[in-house]
């Protein structure tokens, strides 16, 4: 089991911008693909940024240019900055970790708890 646990989440205007971070203590955390996740209102769960243990980055297309993932595989967490944010980018942010396929979201097995972002207009 690999706990996670996000953080970062919160309120703000359209245009704006939102830092979220996810932490864990699992030792093997270099080994996981890790990725942000999120699940609007109504909606199922839906990639929305994933890195590989070398860095590699894949980005949903709704969020291409606006959102940056990163990870420190010493610190073991990775963060998901977010800006330009829009009304419809409104859902609770997951972090997920996993080693299955890394670019789709059932390759992801860990989840957090969720944090939620809301964007008003």
């Amino acid at each position: 089991q690999v706990n996670l646990v996000e953080s970062g989440g919160g309120s703000v205007q359209a245009g704006g911008s939102l830092t979220l971070s996810c932490t864990t203590s699992e030792p093997a955390f270099s080994d996981y693909y890790m990725g942000w996740f999120r699940q609007a209102p109504g909606k199922k769960r839906e990639l929305v940024a994933v890195i590989n243990g070398n860095g590699m980055t894949y980005y949903s297309t709704p969020v291409e240019g606006r959102f940056t993932i990163s990870r420190d595989n010493f610190r073991k967490m990775i963060t998901l900055q977010m800006n330009s944010l829009k009304p419809e980018d409104t859902a609770v942010y997951y972090c997920g970790a996993g080693t299955g396929v890394w670019v789709s979201i059932d390759g992801y097995f860990f989840w957090g708890q969720g944090t939620q972002v809301t964007v008003s207009s």
